[in-house]
């Protein structure tokens, strides 16, 4: 296997069966894809996937034939240094011992706009190329952008996640917010309130409240549920996505009572190791 702007892959004896490794991206309960599913449980299931604690690493690639796979292993560590070696646009051969590969499965649960040099178009596996037998793995796709449904909300609370400092940009103080001061007058807002709240009285799922470095000593929470999405900063105000409001994105201010909350929900949060 090879990562990111390197060209050894083509050496392999057998380049069929070789997979010429094009990303790769962090399946555990502080970091995973998030069109998966709204906590880790969620998301390992849409692979066929136990919630091992550990996690995993997806590896997504293409085969001599064009093929797009993704390989998942167990070897966390080793995807974790691949992702910062290219992040830092450093060449890093990815090349996970066999032993550490739990299963391949075709298609790729993410888009993505790269190929393989030097081999065909990537394309869906033909049915039964690869992985044996009738039980064969359902094809992994990415979610329809077209359309509005909990996948496209968990990943417009991505981008906002990414690009704070632009969302933020675009509330200024004489915002009128989903819920300030008092009770929120949005029914959807309040919901996930409660929710929020349920979840620091009673922990949820890994995964569904999700904690990672912000600027300054403010963390940026990430938190998750049956019809929304919630993005915030510690120090700051936070975005709220509903399933029910397509495209829709409502500021909460802070008010008396989400600064407690979000401390809350840090404390209980899963962080990145």
């Amino acid at each position: 296997m090879t990562g990111p702007d390197t060209d050894t892959a083509g050496s392999a004896e057998d380049a069929e069966d070789a997979l010429f490794v094009l990303t790769a991206v962090l399946l555990t309960p502080a970091q995973f894809p998030s069109v998966l599913g709204d906590d880790y449980p969620q998301a390992c299931a849409a692979l066929g996937l136990e919630p091992y604690a550990e996690g995993y690493g997806l590896v997504l690639g293409q085969d001599g034939t064009g093929a797009r796979w993704t390989v998942v292993i167990d070897d966390v560590s080793l995807v974790a240094v691949a992702i910062a070696s290219w992040d830092c646009g450093m060449e890093y051969d990815l090349s996970p011992d066999e032993r550490t590969v739990v299963t391949g499965l075709p298609g790729w649960p993410l888009p993505l706009a790269v190929a393989a040099p030097g081999i065909p178009a990537p394309h869906d596996p033909v049915p039964g190329n690869g992985e044996d037998g009738a039980d064969e793995p359902s094809l992994l796709s990415p979610p329809d952008t077209g359309t509005w449904g909990p996948a496209q909300r968990r990943l417009g609370a991505d981008e906002i996640a990414l690009q704070w400092a632009a969302w933020r940009e675009q509330i200024d103080d004489e915002e009128t917010f989903a819920g300030a001061g008092g009770t929120p007058s949005h029914s959807g807002v309040r919901r996930v309130i409660e929710e929020l709240h349920g979840y620091v009285e009673a922990p949820p799922p890994p995964g569904r409240v999700r904690s990672t470095f912000a600027s300054g000593e403010a963390r940026t929470l990430r938190a998750d549920g049956p019809g929304w999405s919630v993005v915030a900063r510690t120090d700051d105000i936070a975005f709220v996505l509903l399933d029910d409001e397509p495209g829709e994105v409502l500021p909460l201010g802070r008010g008396p009572e989400l600064p407690g909350l979000l401390e809350a929900l840090d404390k209980i949060a899963v962080r990145p190791a």
